[in-house]
């Protein structure tokens, strides 16, 4: 393994920083590395910690009296400046269980009240979304959205649209969108009609 030196804070943000590491390879050479997170300062790193608390949590929901469509959210991301298909998601808060977590973000982004499906660990622990780059994990849960969907609750840097899709529109989204890669897998369970969305979560 590599041998970590020296870790750096380089910037002072509310929701994610930049930390930079001083290091030795595997073989012998320097290494100089940028990592993103969402910590609060370097003993909070999971490189330090060694624990995998989740940052955030991802929502898989089921719609409808059939529950033939999926909860979906159309949201502008600076990044690639462009509208982009995700499930909704959220920061967990500190101290805050992410099931709960879950519940509240769906219904800030969406309206919608979320029944929760029970799972295996293995199913919905924290799970790194983007290693290369940041030490970032995120739950994911399953469950049943029902109510109408409303903005009122979404926040002014958030420009979300909701969306109902059923299986024609998640293979056109599939095809023509940009979306998600944590998303993406999910709907592509969702497409056959054969099976229950949620089947894969009983092996």
């Amino acid at each position: 393994m590599g041998i970590i030196h020296d870790v750096r804070k380089l910037t002072d943000l509310s929701y994610l920083n930049l930390y930079q590491l001083h290091a030795t390879s595997i073989h012998e050479t320097p290494v100089v590395y940028n990592v993103a997170s969402r910590a609060k300062n370097v003993e909070k790193l999971k490189l330090k910690t060694h624990e995998n608390m989740a940052d955030g949590v991802i929502i898989y929901s089921l719609y409808g009296e059939r529950r033939d469509r999926v909860v979906l959210v159309r949201q502008y991301r600076y990044t690639i400046d462009d509208y982009i298909y995700e499930f909704p998601a959220g920061l967990v808060e500190e101290g805050e269980d992410f099931h709960a977590a879950a519940v509240r973000e769906l219904r800030e982004e969406t309206g919608l009240t979320l029944e929760l499906v029970p799972v295996e660990e293995g199913y919905e622990k924290p799970y790194f979304t983007t290693i290369g780059m940041t030490d970032e994990t995120c739950a994911t849960v399953y469950g049943y959205a029902s109510g109408t969907v409303r903005k009122d609750e979404q926040e002014d840097s958030e420009e979300i649209e909701v969306v109902l899709a059923d299986r024609q529109e998640v293979r056109r989204i599939l095809r023509e969108e940009k979306v998600a890669i944590m998303c993406a897998y999910m709907l592509m369970h969702f497409l056959d009609e054969t099976k229950d969305p949620f089947e894969f979560l009983n092996y």
